[in-house]
């Protein structure tokens, strides 16, 4: 059992349709859905790229960089990146309003284990099948989890993103990557 780094943060949704997370460290992120799901965002650290989620709650994302991260929705509105060490929990929804109190009470279905964690790459054909996957699943009414993949980090590792749009109209929904 690991006990990562948890950091909570907030969404809030703005007349243009863009989220602004605040993160409990201090950290500022600008968010916008765009084609196919993918979300564009941008920090107030400089720090800018993409976030998109394939198959079995991986969440891809590319820094403007080019550095690629993964991070993996495990549930209860938490968002596990890098090998095990950081987690985003979402304080905007239920599911980490929930998952923060049955966190404080010990449940040890919340328990992070190394099987939790998030692929350290994939390739490109090991993604298209996860997006098929994701494809399927959305298309079967799935919706596909939510997760984190925020973060914006200049060193592009830390994401999250149960942010909360609706993927068919753009508007605010509970099940959007971290």
């Amino acid at each position: 059992m690991n006990r990562p780094r948890e950091i909570g943060y907030t969404d809030e949704l703005l007349a243009d349709g863009s989220v602004h997370r605040s993160y409990e460290d201090g950290r500022q992120e600008w968010r916008r859905r765009g084609a196919g799901g993918v979300v564009h965002w941008h920090d107030d650290r400089g720090a800018a790229g993409t976030d998109e989620l394939l198959g079995e709650g991986i969440i891809k994302r590319v820094a403007a960089d080019g550095t690629v991260t993964y991070g993996r929705d495990i549930g209860y509105g938490r968002t596990l990146w890098g090998r095990g060490e950081r987690v985003l929990i979402n304080r905007t929804s239920f599911g980490g309003r929930t998952g923060a109190v049955l966190g404080a009470l010990g449940v040890a279905a919340l328990a992070i284990t190394a099987a939790q964690f998030p692929p350290v790459s994939l390739t490109p054909a090991e993604e298209e099948a996860l997006r098929q996957q994701q494809a399927a699943q959305s298309a079967q009414g799935g919706g596909g989890g939510g997760g984190d993949a925020g973060g914006g980090e200049s060193g592009g590792e830390d994401a999250g993103w149960e942010g909360n749009w609706d993927a068919d109209d753009g508007g605010w929904a509970d099940d959007d990557f971290g």
